[in-house]
């Protein structure tokens, strides 16, 4: 049986990751009106490849493009929940999620053939990437943050109340301040 921290959590992560997904889908769409940029079929393809869909139909879905789109966004939601709840939050948590959106994104792309490894990419490209991850990681985190807020502080949080700073006198906070109620 899950417990209901656990099932918390996910259900907060996956909310939290699609309202992400949602808020860098409008900027990815103002930036390809500026830009003239196209559309991505990265994320078509690499699914493709994964579940076995051949590479022109793959291309040609604009159902796996979403789903790839939006799965990986609500499918790491609840990562950034996690952290939020254990009290990592504020935007140095959302930076380091950025960082795992954008490792997820290149492991599948790369591991599939589909990309190539960011460094070889023109700079351009480069930065327009990660902009729009940074979008969604720190939308994902103000939503997470505000959802796990709710609860309290996480348990890192009330460690952190006992005396500022990493204190090497300072012992963890009792197992009823861990993350284990709801």
């Amino acid at each position: 049986m899950v417990s209901p921290v656990v099932g918390r959590v996910v259900w907060e992560g996956v909310l939290a990751g699609a309202v992400g997904a949602a808020v860098m889908t409008v900027g990815e769409k103002v930036e390809q009106r500026l830009t003239g940029r196209p559309g991505s079929r990265v994320p078509a393809l690499t699914l493709g490849r994964l579940t076995g869909v051949p590479d022109q139909a793959a291309e040609d879905s604009t159902a796996l493009n979403w789903a790839m789109h939006y799965g990986q966004a609500m499918a790491l939601g609840p990562l950034r929940s996690l952290m939020a709840n254990v009290g990592l939050r504020g935007p140095l948590s959302s930076s380091k999620f950025a960082v795992v959106r954008l490792t997820n994104d290149q492991i599948l792309e790369n591991a599939t053939g589909v990309g190539a490894p960011p460094q070889t990419w023109p700079r351009s490209e480069l930065v327009i990437d990660v902009l729009h991850k940074a979008v969604y990681a720190f939308t994902t985190g103000l939503v997470a943050d505000a959802l796990a807020a709710r609860h309290g502080p996480g348990p890192g949080q009330r460690h952190a109340t006992v005396r500022p700073g990493r204190q090497p006198d300072v012992g963890p906070v009792p197992r009823s301040d861990a993350l284990t109620r709801d």
